[in-house]
């Protein structure tokens, strides 16, 4: 039988080429975007469309009951949308940190929620099911200018693993997927949503915090080289329980684990210009 998997922001990078690399190999690809003409292109190769709003439970709903009417259950959910701000800490307003961790963090147990009679099917039909959650490298280290998203996939690793543990004795299994830097359009979504108000003691930053929207594709792994080994381990017979890739995945992970705390946050402060940052009086 066909496996089938919904996958969640499917309009750019990533999850389009997870959607379209899934479909090459053979599974029933349900590519899910807010805004469902983006993936005209994806219905033309032979995927399954959806409109997907995965901040308005009713359009989740809507989006399980047609999966359900056409195929009845759900081998794979793929919780991948997401969006990514720049700027300062102080420089977020409460509906800033809201937008940020609504789509980010409590989007996805959502739609796993809704997901989860379908995936229970799957079990019962199949033997497994796989929940696949998107975090990324910069959940397991914090850079300066980014610490609402980054914040949101430590949020989305933490979760994970909790739902890993507590879906287990339900044949669902429960795999983090953490990019580092992938070629993408995620940086330019990010300086568009660039956080720096007027009156900003960080104004004097401003061309390093739209630099730092973009650090991630400086150098990028083509999304096509970072997505073919995914789905190799994804569609294994054990998948792993996280998977990761793309630039410095590995080498500033490591770094982490390694340096002093002190010598990271230098590390990072250099990068991002922090280290010869003279404030003004305030």
């Amino acid at each position: 039988m066909t496996r089938t998997v919904l996958i969640t922001g499917c309009s750019s990078g990533i999850g389009r080429s997870l959607a379209l690399e899934l479909h090459n190999r053979g599974l029933k690809v349900y590519a899910t975007a807010r805004r469902p003409e983006t993936l005209d292109d994806l219905e033309q190769r032979g995927l399954k469309i959806l409109g997907l709003d995965v901040n308005d439970d009713a359009s989740i709903a809507a989006a399980m009951t047609q999966v359900e009417s056409d195929v009845g259950q759900l081998d794979m959910l793929v919780n991948n949308a997401g969006f990514s701000q720049v700027g300062a800490i102080v420089d977020l307003q409460r509906e800033d940190l809201r937008q940020q961790y609504e789509t980010n963090v409590i989007a996805p147990v959502a739609v796993t929620r809704a997901a989860l009679p379908l995936m229970r099917k799957a079990v019962a039909a199949n033997g497994a099911a796989d929940l696949v959650n998107v975090g990324s490298i910069v959940g397991l280290l914090t850079t300066p200018f980014a610490g609402a998203y980054c914040s949101s996939k430590a949020c989305v690793h933490s979760i994970t693993d909790a739902l890993r543990m507590e879906l287990a004795p339900f044949g669902i299994r429960t795999i983090t997927i953490q990019p580092g830097g992938v070629r993408s359009s995620f940086g330019d979504h990010a300086e568009e949503g660039m956080r720096l108000p007027e009156g900003s003691v960080y104004e004097p930053m401003q061309a390093r915090i739209q630099a730092r929207a973009q650090a991630g594709q400086q150098g990028a792994t083509p999304t096509d080289e970072f997505i073919k080994p995914v789905v190799d381990k994804l569609l294994k017979a054990k998948p792993p329980m996280v998977i990761r890739g793309g630039k410095g995945s590995f080498l500033l992970v490591t770094l982490k684990r390694l340096l002093p705390a002190r010598a990271f946050d230098q590390l990072m402060a250099k990068r991002f210009g922090l280290a010869g940052f003279q404030p003004g009086e305030g």
